[in-house]
């Protein structure tokens, strides 16, 4: 069963990390020229404004396209978040964004989580944003948050997800819970290009290592968000939902899992 984040959310979009300025025009103008309809972005990539140029650019009407932006840990407090969204819708050229996200839970509990995750939801009643979430929460913050605001107002949790870091406990609970998931880094930044395994099953599939990567993600209901600035990349990316994976594929993806962990900054929560 879908549930109902699960049908709002294109289970693919265009990731924006780390591109800035004519970079990130590009690359954004390029997806939605291929398609893509789905593109994330945040409030510290620096680059809303250059994703609002393309978006706008591209001529593709608003009704058709699905905006995610994120809140930075700066901005959590009453007084800040939501002109901070403001902000940013005007950077992106938007009255609303579909989706608003916390990014990182507040280092060191530093601003209550009832403070920013009220905001958010005032954000919401003012019609700021469409759906909201968050974004690298462990499974304890998920049932504080859903305490505090019920889990129908989590529409995902984005974290990073993919073959080296499946991320297993938290998916679990997503799936008890039924509670949508994005992955963000889901080719860990171009390391899945090097291993053998995916390359073997992207090989007997006529597919690429990260088609097959996106698919397994996707087969499990997870939204992914690759960002590259190749045309070629971008094209091939769109094709992943093509390429049906084996119950024997699955356990081989299964045992590349070594829990290794790209984003972790200093003040990340303790991890599942």
């Amino acid at each position: 069963m879908k549930s109902t984040s699960e049908s709002m959310i294109p289970p693919i979009g265009m990731g924006t990390f780390r591109l800035k300025g004519n970079d990130a025009y590009q690359a954004v103008s390029t997806a939605l020229e291929l398609g893509y309809r789905h593109i994330d972005t945040a409030q510290i990539y620096g680059n809303e404004q250059d994703v609002g140029r393309a978006i706008t650019d591209s001529g593709v009407p608003r009704s058709e396209l699905f905006v995610t932006t994120k809140i930075w840990t700066d901005n959590f407090t009453q007084d800040k978040l939501i002109p901070s969204l403001r902000e940013s819708l005007d950077k992106l050229q938007l009255d609303q964004v579909d989706l608003t996200l916390i990014h990182w839970p507040s280092p060191g509990g530093k601003v209550p989580m009832q403070e920013y995750l009220g905001e958010l939801m005032n954000a919401r009643e003012q019609g700021l944003t469409r759906l909201t979430g968050v974004s690298n929460f462990t499974i304890d913050l998920l049932n504080e948050a859903f305490e505090l605001v019920g889990p129908d107002n989590i529409a995902t949790n984005q974290v990073e997800i993919h073959p080296f870091l499946q991320n297993r406990k938290l998916v679990e609970f997503a799936r008890e819970e039924d509670l949508h998931l994005t992955a963000y880094m889901p080719l860990a930044v171009g390391k899945v290009m090097q291993d053998e395994t995916l390359d073997r099953i992207a090989e007997e599939h006529g597919a690429t290592p990260p088609q097959v990567v996106m698919a397994w993600l996707m087969r499990q209901g997870i939204a992914v968000i690759p960002s590259s600035t190749k045309r070629l990349h971008l094209e091939s990316n769109l094709e992943a939902n093509r390429v049906q994976l084996t119950a024997d594929d699955l356990n081989f993806i299964h045992q590349l899992d070594r829990g290794e962990r790209i984003a972790n900054p200093d003040f990340a929560p303790e991890w599942d």
